[in-house]
């Protein structure tokens, strides 16, 4: 079975999966990230993740991409046709693209949205 991600708005194989070269996130470093475990087909600890999220990204001067609420649907999705049971789903959001120059891009640059998904065997974890 190929794993499934999720770039802007789309699930996509591994293989077909891509960023834009130009994305702030490959270029600067410009974006937040997590981590969440998943354990029993469940994300572990999802509020705490996505309120760190929301408050990393309002430090960065980030917007959300997407409603929290359609954020949480994404990150179900994800595991649902990854059909992963353990392991771990990391999310992250950049300021976007645009052409790389060191202030931040006009407010009209969307952010962009990844997510992936990883099988780990728990019980060597914890």
């Amino acid at each position: 079975m190929s794993r499934i991600a999720y770039v802007n708005g789309r699930y996509l194989r591994h293989a077909e999966a891509a960023i834009h070269i130009e994305d702030r996130g490959y270029q600067f470093a410009d974006g937040v990230y997590e981590v969440c475990g998943v354990r029993g087909g469940l994300l572990m600890d999802e509020r705490l993740h996505l309120e760190r999220l929301e408050r990393s990204l309002g430090e960065l001067r980030i917007a959300l991409p997407v409603p929290l609420s359609a954020l949480r649907f994404v990150l179900r999705e994800v595991i649902r046709r990854n059909r992963l049971s353990d392991g771990m789903i990391y999310f992250q959001i950049t300021r976007g693209v645009a052409p790389r120059d060191h202030p931040f891009p006009p407010a009209s640059v969307r952010p962009a949205l990844t997510v992936t998904a990883k099988r780990l065997n728990m019980a060597r974890v914890t």
